[in-house]
């Protein structure tokens, strides 16, 4: 009989838990996490790209050296931010990972519009290959952060509708941050890769 007793209880618990949500938690911390690692290794691979970009524009004579040097500062700083799995729970440290990562976008968006400037740059068939990359690579972001975005949006209704925010509230399940809407409208736009328009060349000095 007590046996009977103590299943009973663990199955009551156990349908009471699931009706409070504490599963779809589960399912959702879970989801959220995968659509975050999904967006990390899409950042990665970004900055895996920018040595071999900087490399191949730094050939092009007179290329503007602050626009270079701003590139290489900001993905020194977007790499050198520490993200752990608590960072989904951390709206600070959220948000400087993705003040961070605008930064880079703006100032890699920035590179791509000088080089324009450059004939023999744009003509480099390795510079032009490396631009079809990185903005795949931009697409890629885009579509990893918006696969998060709606996983953190499902986790954070859930805990904040009854009655499963008392199942958030017992077990700590707090809502998790979420691109911000002015973050998301600086970022979310690839860098525009016109190959059609031929700008003309920087002005040169010649001597008699």
């Amino acid at each position: 009989m007590k046996r009977w007793f103590s299943a009973l209880a663990a199955l009551f618990a156990a349908l009471a838990l699931s009706g409070c949500g504490y599963n779809d938690f589960q399912r959702l911390d879970e989801q959220s996490k995968s659509a975050w690692s999904e967006v990390l290794n899409q950042y990665q691979r970004r900055a895996d790209l920018i040595p071999n970009i900087v490399a191949t524009v730094k050939g092009e004579a007179n290329f503007e050296q602050e626009t270079l040097t701003k590139v290489v500062e900001a993905r020194a700083r977007a790499t050198s931010v520490q993200v752990t799995p608590e960072t989904l729970n951390n709206p600070e440290a959220f948000q400087k990972f993705q003040q961070a990562q605008g930064e880079l976008s703006s100032a890699l968006s920035r590179l791509l519009v000088v080089s324009e400037r450059y004939p023999d740059l744009k003509a480099n068939q390795g510079f032009r290959d490396l631009r079809v990359q990185l903005e795949g690579t931009e697409n890629r972001i885009t579509v990893a952060r918006n696969r998060y975005i709606q996983a953190v949006q499902e986790y954070n209704v859930l805990a904040r509708s009854f009655p499963s925010n008392l199942t958030a509230m017992v077990f700590n399940y707090d809502p998790k941050p979420v691109f911000t809407v002015q973050n998301e409208a600086q970022i979310s736009a690839p860098p525009k890769v016109e190959f059609g328009t031929t700008p003309s060349a920087p002005a040169t000095t010649t001597t008699r």
